[in-house]
């Protein structure tokens, strides 16, 4: 496991470009034959490979190619509902979020209502 953070959406991709050519390389494929496999272009494969943004699809083309398509998966933690927090929502599952409503009680600010110190 590693240590890395990324700072901002390029340094990430930047890094993750060049984890992806290593391995492709520890791999011994050439960048024409992961072209192939993963169904895109090689000038694809090139950019992505120098850091250059492209397409989520084509990230995951080239992840699945290589064998990373569990791992980039479970990367990003299940959400599934726990099944007291169904029996609080009865039955439910949220489909959509809401704005946080003002004030501790739970219930939005109306004028008139503020205090004074």
């Amino acid at each position: 496991m590693s240590d890395y953070m990324a700072s901002s959406a390029r340094d990430l991709r930047s890094e993750i470009a060049a984890r992806l050519a290593r391995l492709r390389l520890a791999r011994n494929v050439t960048q024409a034959a992961l072209a192939e496999e993963a169904g895109i272009a090689l000038r694809t494969v090139r950019r992505l490979e120098a850091g250059q943004s492209g397409s989520l699809d084509s990230f995951l083309r080239i992840a699945i190619a290589l064998g990373l398509g569990d791992g980039i998966a479970h990367a990003i933690p299940s959400s599934e509902v726990r099944p007291i927090e169904r029996v609080d929502a009865r039955g439910m599952e949220r489909c959509r979020a809401r704005p946080v409503k003002d004030g501790a009680s739970g219930k939005p600010w109306v004028w008139g209502e503020e205090t004074r110190d």
